[in-house]
C-alpha cells in the first residue's frame, strides 16, 4: 500500500537516475522509519566525519518542520495553556510537531568521558545502549561500510532489538551483514557517497514528513 510520501520517493528516482539501483531499499529505509515512528520510537543515528555532520543533518529535519508546517496539535495547546498561562500562546504558536531524532555525534562531553574511561571505538555503541530501546532504529552512516565503530554500534543496537538502516557506498562493505536494510548508493568515492547520501536522506525525511504531518 502506498503512503503518502511515496510521491516524493517517486520524485528522487526521477531526477537522479543512478538512484534507481537502491529504489527498493530506499522504500524499505523509509518505511521501516515510518513504523518506529508510528509506534512512539525514536531514530539513533551515528556517523564519522561528513557522515557525522549527514547524521546532524537528518536530525535536524526531522526534529522541526522540513518543507511542510508542524503546528502542534490541540491537546498539547491545553497543556500548555494549563501549565503555561501567562506564555502559552508564545509557545504554541512556536513549538512544531517532532519525529524524534537523535545524532550520536553530538554530545562531546559523554563522547570523551567514554573514550577516556573505556574504549575511544565504542563511543556509539554505549550510547546506543544508553537511548536506544527496542523498536527503535539505528541509522549508521559509512561511506564505506567499514567504520569500526560504526560497525560496533550497529551489532549492539541489534543485540538489544533496536532496527538498522545503513547507508553505505556500492559495496555495503562489511556494514551491509550487520543491518537490517543497507542502502547502498551506486558510487565509491566518499565525497560523491555523501552526495547521494543527502539526496536521499532528504527524500526520505521528507517522505516521512508527508505521511505524519502531510
Amino acid at each position: 500500500m502506498r503512503g503518502k510520501g511515496d510521491g516524493i520517493l517517486d520524485e528522487l528516482f526521477t531526477r537522479r537516475l543512478e538512484l534507481a539501483a537502491c529504489a527498493a531499499q530506499v522504500r524499505e529505509a523509509r518505511a521501516e522509519m515510518a513504523t518506529c515512528f508510528a509506534a512512539g520510537g525514536k531514530l539513533l543515528v551515528c556517523g564519522n566525519g561528513g557522515s557525522a555532520a549527514d547524521g546532524e543533518h537528518v536530525v535536524g529535519e526531522l526534529m522541526k518542520g522540513f518543507r511542510l508546517k508542524r503546528p502542534i496539535g490541540p491537546a498539547k495547546v491545553e497543556a500548555l495553556k494549563r501549565a503555561c498561562p501567562a506564555d502559552w500562546k508564545t509557545y504554541a504558536e512556536a513549538l512544531q510537531e517532532a519525529l524524534p531524532a537523535i545524532s550520536l555525534a553530538g554530545h562531546p562531553a559523554l563522547a570523551t568521558a567514554f573514550a577516556n574511561d573505556a574504549s575511544p571505538r565504542l563511543v556509539f555503541a554505549q550510547q546506543v545502549l544508553g537511548f536506544g530501546r527496542p523498536g527503535d532504529i539505528l541509522m549508521a552512516i559509512s561511506t564505506s561500510g567499514n567504520s569500526p565503530n560504526v560497525l560496533d554500534a550497529a551489532r549492539v543496537a541489534r543485540a538489544f532489538g533496536l532496527a538498522v538502516v545503513a547507508l553505505t557506498g556500492s559495496s555495503g562493505g562489511a556494514l551491509a551483514g550487520d543491518s537490517d536494510v543497507c542502502v547502498r548508493v551506486p558510487a565509491d568515492e566518499t565525497w560523491a557517497v555523501q552526495e547521494l547520501h543527502e539526496s536521499v536522506y532528504h527524500a526520505i525525511c521528507a517522505a516521512l514528513e508527508e505521511d505524519f504531518f502531510g
